[in-house]
Protein backbone atom coordinates (compact mmCIF):
# COMPACT_ATOMS: atom_id res chain seq x y z
CA UNK A 1 0.00 0.00 0.00
CA UNK A 2 2.94 2.33 0.65
CA UNK A 3 4.11 1.71 -2.90
CA UNK A 4 0.72 2.76 -4.29
CA UNK A 5 0.93 5.99 -2.26
CA UNK A 6 4.33 6.79 -3.80
CA UNK A 7 2.99 6.15 -7.31
CA UNK A 8 0.06 8.42 -6.58
CA UNK A 9 2.48 11.28 -5.87
CA UNK A 10 4.09 10.91 -9.30
CA UNK A 11 1.99 12.80 -11.82
CA UNK A 12 2.90 13.91 -15.31
CA UNK A 13 2.49 17.65 -15.94
CA UNK A 14 0.17 17.14 -18.91
CA UNK A 15 -2.08 14.87 -16.82
CA UNK A 16 -2.13 17.40 -13.97
CA UNK A 17 -3.06 20.28 -16.31
CA UNK A 18 -5.85 18.15 -17.75
CA UNK A 19 -7.07 17.11 -14.26
CA UNK A 20 -6.98 20.75 -13.11
CA UNK A 21 -9.17 21.62 -16.13
CA UNK A 22 -6.80 24.05 -17.83
CA UNK A 23 -7.14 22.03 -21.06
CA UNK A 24 -9.98 19.84 -22.35
CA UNK A 25 -7.75 16.94 -23.39
CA UNK A 26 -4.34 15.60 -22.49
CA UNK A 27 -3.31 16.02 -26.11
CA UNK A 28 -4.04 19.77 -25.93
CA UNK A 29 -2.13 20.01 -22.65
CA UNK A 30 0.83 18.18 -24.17
CA UNK A 31 0.78 20.42 -27.26
CA UNK A 32 0.70 23.55 -25.09
CA UNK A 33 3.65 22.35 -23.02
CA UNK A 34 5.68 21.43 -26.10
CA UNK A 35 4.97 24.79 -27.76
CA UNK A 36 6.30 26.68 -24.71
CA UNK A 37 3.01 27.95 -23.28
CA UNK A 38 3.63 26.32 -19.91
CA UNK A 39 6.64 27.17 -17.75
CA UNK A 40 7.56 25.58 -14.44
CA UNK A 41 9.68 27.69 -12.09
CA UNK A 42 10.38 30.11 -14.95
CA UNK A 43 11.72 27.47 -17.36
CA UNK A 44 10.21 25.56 -20.28
CA UNK A 45 9.36 22.01 -19.40
CA UNK A 46 8.38 18.70 -20.92
CA UNK A 47 5.00 16.92 -20.68
CA UNK A 48 6.55 14.17 -18.54
CA UNK A 49 7.80 16.57 -15.87
CA UNK A 50 6.51 15.74 -12.42
CA UNK A 51 5.08 18.82 -10.71
CA UNK A 52 5.40 19.02 -6.94
CA UNK A 53 3.24 20.76 -4.38
CA UNK A 54 4.45 24.36 -4.16
CA UNK A 55 5.69 24.60 -7.76
CA UNK A 56 4.82 27.81 -9.58
CA UNK A 57 3.51 27.38 -13.13
CA UNK A 58 3.00 30.08 -15.77
CA UNK A 59 0.24 28.97 -18.14
CA UNK A 60 -0.74 30.91 -21.26
CA UNK A 61 -4.19 30.12 -22.66
CA UNK A 62 -5.37 32.35 -25.49
CA UNK A 63 -4.96 35.97 -24.42
CA UNK A 64 -4.70 35.11 -20.73
CA UNK A 65 -1.57 34.25 -18.81
CA UNK A 66 -2.00 32.72 -15.37
CA UNK A 67 0.53 32.15 -12.64
CA UNK A 68 -0.61 29.33 -10.38
CA UNK A 69 0.90 27.51 -7.42
CA UNK A 70 0.33 23.75 -7.25
CA UNK A 71 -1.65 22.91 -4.09
CA UNK A 72 -2.37 19.20 -4.67
CA UNK A 73 -1.68 16.49 -7.22
CA UNK A 74 -4.27 14.44 -9.07
CA UNK A 75 -4.46 12.30 -12.19
CA UNK A 76 -8.26 12.07 -12.07
CA UNK A 77 -10.35 14.71 -13.83
CA UNK A 78 -13.27 15.67 -11.62
CA UNK A 79 -15.74 18.55 -11.46
CA UNK A 80 -14.61 22.16 -11.64
CA UNK A 81 -15.00 22.90 -7.89
CA UNK A 82 -12.72 19.95 -7.05
CA UNK A 83 -10.27 20.84 -9.83
CA UNK A 84 -9.89 24.37 -8.43
CA UNK A 85 -8.58 22.91 -5.17
CA UNK A 86 -5.54 21.57 -7.05
CA UNK A 87 -4.06 25.05 -7.54
CA UNK A 88 -4.10 28.62 -6.28
CA UNK A 89 -3.73 31.55 -8.64
CA UNK A 90 -1.45 34.32 -7.37
CA UNK A 91 -2.88 37.76 -6.57
CA UNK A 92 -0.61 39.46 -9.11
CA UNK A 93 -1.80 37.07 -11.81
CA UNK A 94 -5.47 37.75 -11.05
CA UNK A 95 -4.93 41.52 -11.13
CA UNK A 96 -2.94 41.34 -14.37
CA UNK A 97 -5.56 39.13 -16.05
CA UNK A 98 -8.46 41.39 -14.99
CA UNK A 99 -6.59 44.47 -16.22
CA UNK A 100 -5.90 42.84 -19.59
CA UNK A 101 -9.55 41.79 -19.90
CA UNK A 102 -10.71 45.34 -19.15
CA UNK A 103 -8.33 46.76 -21.77
CA UNK A 104 -9.55 44.27 -24.38
CA UNK A 105 -13.16 45.15 -23.65
CA UNK A 106 -12.45 48.88 -23.80
CA UNK A 107 -10.71 48.47 -27.15
CA UNK A 108 -13.57 46.44 -28.54
CA UNK A 109 -16.12 49.10 -27.58
CA UNK A 110 -14.38 51.79 -29.64
CA UNK A 111 -14.82 50.05 -32.97
CA UNK A 112 -17.65 48.00 -34.32
CA UNK A 113 -17.71 46.61 -37.81
CA UNK A 114 -20.36 44.95 -39.91
CA UNK A 115 -17.78 43.18 -42.04
CA UNK A 116 -15.87 44.58 -44.98
CA UNK A 117 -15.60 48.41 -45.08
CA UNK A 118 -17.55 50.29 -47.72
CA UNK A 119 -15.82 52.29 -50.42
CA UNK A 120 -16.29 55.53 -48.45
CA UNK A 121 -14.98 53.97 -45.24
CA UNK A 122 -11.96 52.61 -47.11
CA UNK A 123 -11.19 56.08 -48.53
CA UNK A 124 -11.47 57.54 -45.02
CA UNK A 125 -9.08 54.90 -43.71
CA UNK A 126 -6.55 55.66 -46.45
CA UNK A 127 -6.88 59.38 -45.74
CA UNK A 128 -6.42 58.82 -42.02
CA UNK A 129 -3.32 56.67 -42.54
CA UNK A 130 -1.88 59.14 -45.02
CA UNK A 131 -1.50 56.52 -47.73
CA UNK A 132 -4.35 57.71 -49.93
CA UNK A 133 -3.94 58.97 -53.46
CA UNK A 134 -3.73 62.75 -53.33
CA UNK A 135 -4.87 63.62 -56.86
Amino acid sequence: MAQKHEEEEKVRLDKWLWAARFYKTRALAKAAIESGKVHCRGERCKPGKEPRVGDELQIRIGFDERTVVVQALSIVRRGAPEAQTLYRETEASIAKRENATALRKAGALGMSTDGKPSKKQRRDLFKFRGSGNDD
